[in-house]
């Protein structure tokens, strides 16, 4: 097993790891209601899921028994 012949100092670990950020998510607007939603994400807006434009779930209707 590899072992370090020297530590590495904080200074030297820091500057390595710059790269690494978190992105802001990406955000689109729906074409039909213009809500603001994550890519390729379904979201609900007045009790409708919507993905895509289209309705996948309308929970304001009434279930029939």
């Amino acid at each position: 097993m590899a072992h370090p012949k020297r530590k590495i100092s904080k200074t030297r670990r820091d500057k390595r790891r710059t790269h690494y950020k978190a992105s802001a998510p990406k955000v689109a607007v729906d074409s039909v209601t213009g809500e603001p939603h994550l890519y390729h994400r379904a979201h609900w807006h007045e009790g409708k899921l919507y993905y895509r434009g289209q309705v996948l779930i309308d929970n304001t209707e009434e279930i029939e028994a």
